[in-house]
């Protein structure tokens, strides 16, 4: 029986650190958005002056207040509390917010389709 026990434990902290480094891990995202690419994302951020509203990390000088931090977002719920974080919500939000929430103070930055995925990419691989 006490053998069995420390089989679970031993286990369960295998798999808590298999879930912990690969969380740490950008090139291995714990969501994966097909055709967004994390790498991209980020430069695409920096592009479009994301981090002139929201707080981001990884993106230097993204630590704006004006939006929501943008940290642990592959651990959010919800994207604009509208939509139900999945990777085709979240880029449809990026690119274009107002179909979301009318008047919502995000503005409308027409980013591609592309880089929608790719920003998404990136958000959703911070856990």
């Amino acid at each position: 029986m006490r053998r069995a026990a420390i089989l679970v434990v031993a286990a369960a902290g295998m798999a808590f650190s298999a879930g912990v480094s690969g969380c740490r891990d950008q090139d291995e995202p714990s969501v994966r958005v097909t055709g967004g690419s994390p790498s991209l994302g980020a430069k695409a951020i920096r592009h479009y002056g994301c981090g002139s509203c929201h707080t981001i990390p990884g993106i230097k000088g993204a630590d704006a207040l004006v939006g929501p931090p943008l940290v642990h977002f592959s651990k959010r719920s919800y994207v604009a509390g509208e939509l139900t974080n999945t990777p085709a919500n979240l880029a449809r939000w990026i690119s274009d917010p107002q179909s979301v929430e009318p008047g919502t103070v995000m503005p409308d930055l027409d980013v591609t389709p592309t880089d929608a995925r790719n920003i998404a990419a990136y958000l959703l691989s911070l856990c």
